[in-house]
């Protein structure tokens, strides 16, 4: 497939900037619905926090850092093709439209390390209908698009270690909500997959 934009085909660089555009969309929504969380009243201590914390943040610079250089881990995995880089556009969207959607669903008792909220609540409404962890599902489907957009192995080294990070961050979360909510965390857990919707 050939997509073209302003009368030629996509290049790497114009997916590159519009997936940063998609990106930014998603920061500015996070920070725009940072001032709604709930107070906290249980909250992972400093030391799991950076269990979590650093690992992403590096996640996050291996997909997006442009200035370095290191050749090992510049090689490109995919073609360097426009149907490749328009398909991590469509992804990257689809991965962001999805967190924004899992974020408004979960309003208050969101937050950016794992806590328990005043009144929290168990949300099953929106994608957490099926999902646990919608918005660790976003990011991810993000992250894979921009990884296709750039090419390199260390974008896909990245994604991988985003998704190790939200694995166990993810279970830990787990683990507070069955302190909280007992069997109903368990009958959500059966009825939905971690970060994809069960098959049966």
């Amino acid at each position: 497939m050939n997509w073209d934009m302003f009368g030629g085909p996509l290049t790497r660089e114009q997916a590159s900037i519009f997936a940063g555009w998609m990106w930014m969309v998603l920061g500015a929504v996070w920070l725009a619905m940072w001032f709604t969380m709930k107070r906290a009243k249980k909250i992972e201590n400093s030391f799991e926090m950076a269990q979590h914390t650093i690992p992403a943040f590096v996640g996050f610079w291996l997909i997006f850092e442009k200035n370095w250089k290191w050749a090992p881990l510049q090689q490109h995995v995919l073609p360097d093709v426009s149907s490749v880089w328009f398909s991590g556009l469509v992804l990257t969207a689809t991965g962001v439209a999805i967190a924004i959607w899992a974020r408004f669903s979960l309003g208050g008792n969101w937050s950016g390390v794992v806590t328990l909220k005043d009144n929290h609540q168990l949300v099953g409404s929106g994608p957490y209908r099926w999902i646990r962890h919608p918005i660790y599902t976003g990011i991810l489907v993000a992250a894979t698009g921009t990884a296709m957009i750039h090419g390199h192995l260390r974008a896909w080294i990245g994604f991988a270690v985003l998704l190790l990070t939200f694995y166990f961050k993810a279970r830990r979360e787990e683990k507070f909500l069955r302190q909280e909510f007992g069997s109903g965390f368990e009958e959500h857990a059966r009825r939905t997959g971690m970060f994809l919707p069960k098959l049966t």
